[in-house]
């Protein structure tokens, strides 16, 4: 986020390698921009903790709170040592009044991460691991526009290892499933680059499973 936050210093918090930042379902009336170090997002599925996502310094977790008045739907625990502003309802109007430039800025990168983040609780609940490798090139699709919607064959710049994080799969289960898929003649794999014959293929198959497993 380009934009001059040292007005804001006094919000900062510091967390130490290990520190749980907030808890799955409890209530929650702030939210953090991480200025350094990762936070890791986790959620409990059933019995399996899945791995979310490893947030980077410039991104935002935990403005749900803020938006939804809603008990936090994931836990936060940073990975290294982390400095963050943490903005709770009163200095985030503060915020909202005194610049506008931020504020904007605030407001679309909170759109991108409600999206990008229900985006993602959606694949891990798919209990069909195929298919949620599937969804996964379908929500790369979603993000990588091209010329021609029809077109079927696609290529992502990512690997074995990205896949199976959002996916919520060790990587020896995605490499399983990529490579039955890669002898179905329905993906390439290459060390950089995965290549999808047939996204609509896919498309159509994460479509099926999901009208299944909503009648089961």
């Amino acid at each position: 986020m380009n934009v001059d936050l040292s007005m804001f210093e006094r919000f900062a918090v510091t967390f130490q390698p290990g520190d749980i930042i907030f808890c799955e379902y409890e209530p929650g009336d702030n939210f953090y921009l991480i200025q350094s170090g990762r936070v890791q997002i986790v959620k409990i599925l059933g019995d399996i903790e899945k791995n979310i996502d490893i947030l980077q310094p410039g991104e935002i977790f935990g403005e749900m709170a803020i938006l939804e008045e809603a008990p936090r739907s994931a836990t936060a625990v940073s990975l290294d040592k982390v400095k963050a502003l943490e903005f709770n309802r009163e200095n985030f109007e503060v915020l909202m009044k005194g610049n506008p430039q931020i504020a904007l800025k605030l407001l679309k990168l909170f759109t991108k991460r409600i999206y990008d983040q229900k985006r993602r609780f959606m694949i891990l609940t798919l209990s069909n691991i195929e298919a949620r490798v599937a969804d996964v090139f379908l929500m790369l699709a979603e993000d990588q526009p091209t010329e021609d919607p029809e077109e079927d064959q696609r290529t992502f710049s990512t690997n074995v290892e990205d896949i199976a994080h959002w996916a919520g799969m060790s990587y020896a289960e995605c490499k399983k499933v990529l490579n039955h898929f890669a002898g179905q003649r329905r993906v390439e794999i290459y060390e950089d680059h995965i290549i999808v014959k047939n996204i609509n293929d896919f498309q159509r198959f994460v479509s099926s499973q999901r009208k299944k497993e909503k009648v089961e």
